[in-house]
């Protein structure tokens, strides 16, 4: 008979690790429950907590290697703040036939024509132009976000395309998300994801999101060697950040669903 005192050593010595703890994903506000996205911060140094824009989530920026259980306790002493701060916040912007976006640094109005099948964008003047789709009314936001995605990818992958030259290394992928923690995110394999409403922000702004990400492919942190690269490709990257951090968080006020 098989002796199974090894494999009780075995277990003795080299317990089994619990499972990985996870932060968490809603706050539970008293009948009513939102979502909470967790932004580790090698910077920070204390949990910070701010409402998205429409009262869609609660973001917290957390200090690395927080516990969870650091977390929850943070959110359940804050549930009230929240709960006040979500009374005053201003709902969403539904977009609609008539909506009037942000565009590249200027304005897009969205019109509705029975009988168009594909969206097109016209520009009218300068920083003005219209985008005009059909289909079901019903579908109307969606189509003008699948307008906007399509400017975005364009506009993104030309950015990259540069900076990815600059810098003598190529993107392994370049995907679009709607998140609201972050407008950019690179791997360390080189896939890239941006937030599509980008396409809303001027110029600079987004050729200074796309320089961040291509910089991270030879820097893989934010250390002063990363910022020296990320400045030389976007010479106006302070501007760039600066109307994303005062901005950007404007982009989110509208609803396309």
């Amino acid at each position: 008979m098989k002796s199974v005192l090894p494999t009780l050593l075995r277990r003795l010595v080299s317990p089994r690790p619990p499972a990985a703890s996870r932060f968490p994903e809603t706050i539970d506000l008293g009948g009513r429950s939102l979502p909470v996205v967790v932004r580790p911060h090698a910077a920070a140094r204390r949990i910070t907590m701010r409402l998205a824009p429409g009262g869609e989530a609660v973001r917290l920026t957390v200090p690395p290697r927080v516990s969870p259980t650091l977390v929850a306790a943070f959110l359940d002493r804050h549930a009230g703040w929240v709960r006040e701060r979500l009374a005053g916040a201003p709902p969403l912007d539904l977009v609609a036939p008539g909506t009037l976006l942000p565009f590249r640094g200027g304005t897009l109005r969205c019109r509705h024509e029975t009988g168009r099948r594909a969206a097109r964008i016209e520009a009218n003047g300068p920083g003005d132009h219209g985008l005009t789709v059909g289909g079901d009314p019903a579908r109307f936001a969606r189509r003008v976000r699948d307008a906007l995605k399509r400017e975005a990818r364009g506009d993104l992958e030309a950015a990259v395309a540069g900076h990815a030259q600059a810098v003598g290394l190529a993107p392994r992928a370049i995907a679009l998300k709607d998140t609201v923690s972050r407008w950019g995110s690179c791997t360390a394999d080189r896939r890239l994801a941006f937030s599509w409403r980008i396409v809303m922000a001027p110029p600079f702004a987004l050729d200074y999101l796309a320089a961040h990400e291509v910089a991270h492919f030879r820097e893989m942190n934010h250390g002063p060697r990363f910022w020296a690269l990320c400045r030389e490709l976007c010479p106006d990257m302070d501007r760039g950040r600066a109307w994303l951090k005062s901005e950007g968080a404007s982009l989110h006020r509208f609803r396309f669903d």
